[in-house]
């Protein structure tokens, strides 16, 4: 399955919680299959009004937004719940503080004034419809940068903690044609000491990652020296930063499509197998290394933004983990069978956790969303499907130490 629009879970769980619940799971055995059930669509038409009830300005992806525009959320026939809204400029971020209205149906910026140039705004919304039906909203924005200017937005968060699959990814708003320059300006270090090479993919996208898997502990650095660097034909950085993030403990999690089944190793230790329904046919879940970069408690999942027309809308999918920047997640399901895990692919590629409806911390997709870092690699194989492709997310770990060096712009 693919996704639409979704809610941003920020903060991340204990190590403590996670081993709590690997009673409930079996620990390091893994889960009995159930008995099989007669193949379905795992993912139906969810006609509740939740699906249009979150509305915000301005709109997702909106590029070049003016400083004075109009910025509010609007549940008009329901009650927000919570809104977060995180701004991110010359690479520090903050929380942007807001008000519900007393009536529940409106969230505006608390302070009066423009909005900042050259910022990217993320907006994260969680809703009721009348009926008490939740629903979730993840947008994004970003304002006007002087057209003479170029800057990059780069993951992971500063001073996160992440898991030894991260790749250190920078986005730039301008095509960048000068790409020596611009790579010759960003620095990515770490302690201890790693080989570290940058590949491009096209003229917009800077990734960096070591030769392996990070070691855990590890610090690591981005140095952004990119003001008045020449990025293209009068076109110069802006931004001078240098922001660091630790790499935590190992986790691996190897999905077996045929087997629908998920190994999860951490530091060297099967620590669950647990049951998993993938993509069903004409819809396989993709080959290859994927690393989870970003997560999500609820998230609406809409078929219509992905190619699948009218074929879902779920608007309380619980504990999503992106895994492709296409669409593929990792999450709770609690509308298909119980049967299907473990024994049938149905899904429309997604990989699914047995869960229940608003998500349970004590069924499978909780223990894993709770014991998962931003950064942790998910490994499929046995699929149909082909291979992801290396910019599909951070899927760099698909190509050979050989071929990302033969990515850079300054060569060897």
């Amino acid at each position: 399955m693919t996704h639409g629009l979704s809610r941003a879970a920020r903060g991340l769980t204990v190590l403590a919680a996670a081993l709590a619940s690997l009673a409930v799971l079996g620990g390091c055995t893994s889960v009995s299959p159930v008995t099989p059930a007669a193949p379905r669509t795992a993912f139906t038409d969810d006609a509740r009004p939740t699906a249009g009830l979150i509305r915000v300005v301005p709109g997702d992806r909106a590029e070049d937004v003016p400083a004075d525009a109009r910025f509010e959320v609007r549940v008009p026939h329901g009650t927000l719940e919570r809104v977060d809204v995180t701004e991110t400029q010359d690479g520090g971020e903050r929380p942007l503080a807001g008000r519900i209205t007393p009536d529940g149906h409106t969230w505006r910026p608390t302070a009066p004034g423009p909005l900042g140039l050259a910022a990217r705004y993320a907006v994260d919304v969680v809703a009721r419809d009348v009926s008490g039906h939740r629903a979730a909203r993840h947008t994004t924005f970003t304002t006007y940068v002087p057209e003479h200017r170029f800057i990059g937005y780069f993951t992971p968060e500063p001073h996160s903690t992440v898991g030894t699959g991260m790749i250190v990814s920078l986005g730039f708003n301008r095509p960048i044609t000068d790409r020596a320059a611009v790579e010759r300006a960003v620095r990515v270090t770490s302690d201890p000491p790693a080989e570290i090479a940058a590949h491009w993919f096209g003229p917009t996208r800077l990734d960096f990652r070591p030769r392996t898997y990070w070691k855990p502990g590890t610090e690591v650095s981005l140095a952004l020296r990119l003001r008045d660097v020449r990025g293209g034909e009068g076109v110069y950085g802006s931004q001078d930063k240098t922001v660091t993030f630790t790499v935590g403990r190992s986790q691996v999690s190897t999905v077996d499509a045929a087997r629908h089944s998920m190994e999860v190793v951490r530091d060297g230790r099967s620590m669950a197998t647990l049951p998993i329904t993938a993509g069903g046919p004409g819809n396989a879940t993709y080959n290859g290394r994927m690393v989870i970069s970003e997560k999500f408690d609820v998230t609406r999942m809409n078929g219509g933004t992905v190619g699948f027309g009218g074929e879902y809308d779920i608007s309380d999918v619980p504990h999503a983990m992106r895994l492709t920047a296409s669409g593929t997640f990792l999450h709770g399901n609690y509308w298909a069978r119980p049967g299907a895990f473990g024994t049938l692919n149905t899904s429309h590629g997604c990989i699914g956790l047995r869960d229940t409806q608003g998500g349970s911390a004590s069924s499978p997709a909780g223990w894993f969303y709770d014991a998962s870092l931003i950064g942790d690699v998910v490994e499929v194989v046995h699929s149909g499907e082909r291979t992801v492709a290396p910019d599909n997310g951070l899927g760099g770990w698909n190509m050979s130490w050989e071929e990302w060096r033969a990515g850079s712009a300054l060569g060897d």
